[in-house]
């Protein structure tokens, strides 16, 4: 057995960590962490874990987890996790980090996103979590950076053609609309019911901390330099991202033959489902799983490609992602755990 301990297990994604976790054939959670909570069983803070009772939060005592457990999900914001994971690291912990603190391979363009990083001597030693796209090196890696769900909902979809030459590296427009649990479960007036129903709304434009992340894999996949358009919209539901991205044609060709070579990439990726030619993904098709749905369209007008992808940002976007880097690093079957079929209607 696989011994777990998630630490900032109180958030969204803590919370749905343990709840995929519960029927992981290997996977044991030895310890769990909240501050605000320290002390109380999981099932009794969260009644849908209900089978946790035995599990009580703890405060996040770094020596105590090392030695109670081997594999750590970090499940705190940003700047928290870079205090925390290097002494997980030096302890010989395996790390799988949910925040953005070792997503950025670049120690200034973090600075300049984020704010001063203070565990740079470990940052070079981080892969990025994206199991598609990285799946060898996650499997021998100590941390892994568990990617943004924007980012996973804009890559997976680009990296193939761009990797092809398809797409032109040039004139990438991305536009995403997420839930507002993308926000976080601390209380934000921008979040609440009243200002989040019946409304929509852009938000950081051209600014989100998002953007570096979804450029710098992009970047790898081109083989140099890729610069986005990125627009974020808040849109009333709980869960789920659907970006919709423009990209310039390097050359003419049909909308199958775009979807093949997507689906050719992904031929061993059991999380990606490529949609027929006319299907386009719906939020609610993978609401609760772990699936990437992605479609796509040629406008023979303007010879721009439309892709257009669904996550939950929740699950493929953060925990059910997480737990599949988890399987990697274990020499497990990648899919353990994460066979929730979506949740419809």
């Amino acid at each position: 057995m696989l011994r777990i301990a998630i630490v900032g297990g109180s958030g969204y994604t803590g919370i749905e960590l343990l709840r995929i976790l519960k029927f992981h054939p290997r996977a044991n959670v030895v310890a769990v962490t909240s501050r605000k909570y320290a002390g109380r069983p999981a099932g009794a803070v969260f009644p849908s874990l209900h089978g946790y009772d035995d599990l009580f939060f703890t405060e996040p005592d770094v020596t105590y987890l090392s030695k109670t457990a081997d594999w750590i999900f970090t499940a705190v914001p940003h700047k928290t996790a870079m205090s925390i994971v290097p002494q997980f690291f030096e302890a010989g912990c395996r790390i799988i980090d949910l925040s953005a603190d070792f997503r950025l391979r670049d120690r200034r363009t973090y600075e300049i996103w984020y704010q001063a990083h203070t565990a740079s001597e470990i940052l070079n030693k981080a892969v990025y979590g994206m199991p598609e796209i990285y799946r060898e090196k996650i499997a021998g890696a100590q941390l892994v950076a568990n990617p943004g769900c924007y980012p996973t909902s804009a890559i997976l979809p680009l990296v193939p053609l761009l990797n092809s030459k398809i797409i032109s590296s040039k004139r990438i427009i991305a536009d995403s609309k997420s839930g507002a649990s993308g926000a976080g479960r601390n209380p934000s007036v921008v979040t609440l019911y009243c200002e989040v129903n019946e409304a929509l709304k852009a938000y950081k434009v051209a600014e989100h901390r998002h953007l570096p992340e979804i450029e710098q894999e992009l970047s790898v996949a081109a083989g140099k330099p890729v610069f986005i358009t990125f627009t974020p919209h808040l849109v009333p539901m709980t869960r789920g991202i659907l970006t919709t991205i423009y990209a310039q044609m390097n050359e003419k060709i049909s909308t199958d033959r775009v979807l093949a070579v997507i689906k050719e990439f992904y031929k061993n990726s059991p999380f990606v489902r490529i949609l027929p030619e006319g299907t386009f993904p719906d939020i609610s098709y993978v609401r609760g799983s772990n699936f990437c749905d992605i479609g796509a369209k040629v406008d023979r007008h303007t010879n721009m490609l439309i892709l257009i992808s669904a996550i939950d940002n929740l699950v493929k976007g953060a925990s059910g992602q997480a737990v599949q880097n988890l399987n990697i690093m274990a020499g497990l079957d990648e899919s353990s755990g994460l066979g929730t079929i979506p949740l419809f209607p």
